[in-house]
């Protein structure tokens, strides 16, 4: 029998085991027991029965161990299932040995008198491995799930399991852990080395292949370890994305390294102690990506083409270039009102519902185009010298909006598009949606991402709906026939006679009934482009202007604006973009201090600092400067108040009826002068009753007067309520960026870029002062002109 059972312990099944553990708990004779089970006393089948179960536990172990280190799709899985194999159920068959040994040389810990060995002796040598074969047992099944059974979620659960009161599972979890993180650090060795995806178990890592076709990759929040912080894995995310753009590149294994890359880098990784601590990795992540941007990436991405595009963003996107912004309105009203001339005149029988009137791709595009040759006559001969207009010209494109594909998986790096409102404003340039977009170059796409892309192409549909807004007001007063006397009275010796002066008369009656009709209307043009003008200033000065310069200083010196002397220097000049170029000609000083004295001859003097000062170069790595750039657009988001959905929809309520009220006012003005030829001429259209649609016209306008009229008092109490509640709101933008108090609790690194504390709801609302003009008092709009 002894020899049975340690038979059966070493992994092989036993039918005595078996049957004695059947018939342990049996003791009123109604179920069969076999002969052999028969011979033991009810105390010997309980002793043979938790032998079993340990037998039992060995060779379910064995069996499952085999199968998931043959089959499963994680490597981790495949390691610890491994290391349970052969490190401890190596272990429990050498203590099988053990005990054998122990009775072939009749030990007196095992072997009594009379050569007899107590059955209870054996089972107390097993005892303490049921609890390890449980746990284990319990390890394997949650490997085999293949709902749970993910690598990082393994390492989570044996983290966790170091904390049991057991000493033997906790050395046995602290082992498994170690073979787990091994595991792991081997597939991010090769991501952040070599900047390729693990040959096997990709699915289980956390960097994935974006599922839109292109070569983009990003970041699985869900199959991180929790040891792993988000700063870490952009840190390494980033590493492994500038690694596989350069190999791209075709460069050489030299370039694509750098000196010592590898042997440096591996000598750093394996001074990572186990269980991995989350300080010491980002520590190391850190180190390496640091030593990589001083390398390589200073060859690859210098720090004066990051300043051109963000030059060219702020430009065109964020409407730097007010004359882009007006060549392009211009030239998209235009082709809009092309399209509806051309499907007024097509016969009725040749017209297809609205599809003479949506735009096409190409003809978008061409708004575009005609926009740069609008600009190129506008600047002249100065058109061939701004670069930065040829190379916006290279960059820009000006596309119809697609249906947005549902987000890709969650990630630990990119965000800020969900704090953004959904409101429609890229419907406004030209009744269809229609965005602003730029093909990033390659070495950019390191600094620029798709998601950086979105919330430039959201503010600049905001900002340019405002805008656009705006300059249609104001070419109403361009329209002289509705602000003067037309057609003017006739003029002598005609104007003279009883003719000429009943003509005159008509001619001054209808003017004056034309005036008192419209006067309301220009009233509330008046107050529509006062609102629209005051916040437009707040935007563009206040908001845009002063993160932008915060910005840059901190891009071009490496240090945030100081309290005390930001206000000091409000007035004062930021530095050019020749100078910005100047002060980077040289590639090996841009993101990190120079490796060698000889190099620091090329830093200017101005630029040069002491070890208690931050610097750009020590700072201003390629995923630094990606993340303070990912802050500074979050930040303008919540400051340009485009995260706050009720004033964005507003707003754009307000936009859509200034735009009903100029399209009223211009066909009103068409009605009158088709009402003058007939009068004057005697051009006739039999088709048209010109009183009856003047009349409807009108009414229609008074309408819209008044829905324009509520859309601005709506905004402004919008923005009276946000007067109080802007620290609650700031919270929107997540706690690294709050601004009230946001900045000052959270701890930074020296030297990491804080944006600037600009604009205040309050600034805007001291000069957004309509006076009694929202009472009602006056509805016809007489003296609005005093309280504005």
């Amino acid at each position: 029998m002894l020899h049975e059972i340690l038979l059966s312990l070493s992994g092989h099944p036993s039918p005595l085991l078996r049957e004695a553990a059947a018939s342990a708990n049996v003791w009123d004779g109604r179920v069969p027991v076999s002969s052999a089970a028969k011979a033991l006393s009810p105390p010997e089948r309980a002793l043979l029965a938790s032998l079993a179960h340990i037998s039992d536990l060995h060779i379910k172990l064995l069996s499952a161990t085999a199968q998931i280190a043959a089959s499963h799709m994680s490597t981790i899985c495949r390691a610890v299932a491994t290391a349970i194999d052969n490190v401890h159920l190596a272990a429990f068959r050498r203590k099988v040995l053990d005990v054998e040994d122990a009775v072939l040389r009749r030990d007196a810990v095992l072997v009594g008198a009379y050569n007899v060995v107590p059955l209870t002796a054996v089972v107390a040598e097993f005892t303490p491995w049921t609890r390890r074969l449980e746990w284990l047992w319990g390890f394997v099944q949650f490997m085999q799930d293949k709902d749970a059974g993910a690598g990082p979620a393994l390492i989570d659960r044996l983290r966790t399991e170091l904390q049991t009161g057991y000493a033997d599972v906790e050395e046995t979890s602290r082992s498994l852990v170690r073979v787990a993180e091994v595991a792991w650090l081997q597939q991010v060795s090769a991501w952040i080395l070599y900047g390729q995806l693990p040959a096997f178990g990709a699915d289980d890592f956390f960097v994935q292949r974006s599922q839109d076709g292109e070569e983009e990759y990003i970041c699985v929040s869900e199959l991180l370890p929790s040891f792993v912080t988000p700063l870490t894995a952009a840190s390494m995310l980033f590493i492994g994305r500038s690694l596989n753009r350069i190999r791209s590149r075709s460069l050489g294994d030299a370039q694509l390294q750098g000196a010592g890359h590898l042997s440096s880098q591996l000598k750093e990784l394996s001074k990572l102690t186990y269980p991995l601590d989350s300080g010491t990795l980002s520590a190391t992540i850190t180190d390496i990506r640091r030593f990589l941007s001083r390398t390589t990436l200073q060859k690859l991405l210098p720090l004066s083409k990051v300043m051109d595009i963000l030059q060219l963003l702020r430009d065109f996107f964020l409407l730097g270039r007010g004359e882009f912004a007006m060549a392009l309105t211009q030239q998209a009203d235009e082709k809009t009102r092309s399209r509806w001339r051309r499907a007024e005149n097509l016969a009725y029988e040749k017209r297809d519902g609205l599809a003479t009137v949506v735009l096409k791709e190409g003809e978008v595009s061409a708004v575009l185009s005609r926009t740069w040759a609008a600009l190129g006559s506008m600047l002249g001969q100065h058109a061939e010298e701004d670069e930065g207009m040829d190379l916006a010209r290279d960059l820009l494109r000006l596309k119809l909006s697609k249906t947005s594909k549902s987000p890709p998986p969650s990630t630990a790096v990119e965000g800020g598009l969900s704090s953004i409102a959904s409101t429609p404003f890229h419907n406004l340039l030209l009744s269809v949606p229609v965005v602003m977009t730029i093909q990033i170059p390659p070495p950019l796409d390191l600094f620029l991402s798709q998601s950086d892309l979105q919330i430039y192409t959201a503010i600049n549909s905001y900002l340019l709906s405002i805008r656009r807004a705006h300059i249609r007001l104001t070419d109403l007063w361009k329209t002289t026939s509705l602000r003067r006397h037309h057609p003017a009275p006739p003029a002598p010796p005609y104007g003279t006679t009883r003719a000429g002066r009943e003509k005159t008369r008509l001619l001054r009656a209808r003017h004056i009934s034309r005036e008192n009709s419209l006067r309301g209307t220009w009233a509330t043009c008046s107050a529509a482009i006062f609102f629209l003008a005051e916040t437009e200033a707040y935007l563009q000065t206040e908001v845009v202007a002063g993160l932008w310069d915060g910005f840059q200083r901190w891009l071009t010196t490496g240090s945030n604006d100081e309290p005390q002397r930001q206000q000091r220097c409000v007035n004062k000049p930021g530095p050019s973009r020749q100078a910005i170029k100047a002060d980077t000609q040289e590639d090996d000083d841009i993101w990190l201090e120079a490796a060698s004295p000889s190099s620091k001859s090329s830093i200017p003097e101005s630029h040069r600092t002491s070890p208690s000062l931050p610097s750009a170069q020590q700072t201003q790595d390629p995923q630094s400067l990606a993340q303070a750039h990912r802050l500074y657009l979050r930040h303008m988001v919540h400051r340009l108040l485009l995260s706050h959905q009720p004033f964005a929809d507003a707003l754009f309520e307000l936009l859509v009826h200034v735009d009903r009220l100029v399209a009223l006012v211009t066909r009103l003005q068409a009605v009158w002068t088709a009402a003058d030829l007939e009068t004057d001429v005697g051009v006739v259209d039999a088709f048209v009753d010109h009183e009856r649609e003047e009349r409807e016209v009108v009414r229609e306008i008074r309408d819209v007067e008044r829905r324009v009229k509520d859309g601005v008092e709506g905004c402004v109490g919008l923005l009276r309520g946000l007067e109080g509640g802007w620290t609650s709101l700031g919270s929107e933008v997540g706690g690294e960026e709050g601004d009230v108090g946001g900045e000052e609790v959270k701890m930074r690194e020296e030297g990491e870029y804080v944006p600037r504390r600009v604009g205040g709801v309050d600034r805007l609302l001291m000069k957004l002062d309509f006076g009694s003009w929202f009472d009602g008092a006056r509805r016809d709009g007489v003296g609005i002109e005093d309280d504005l």
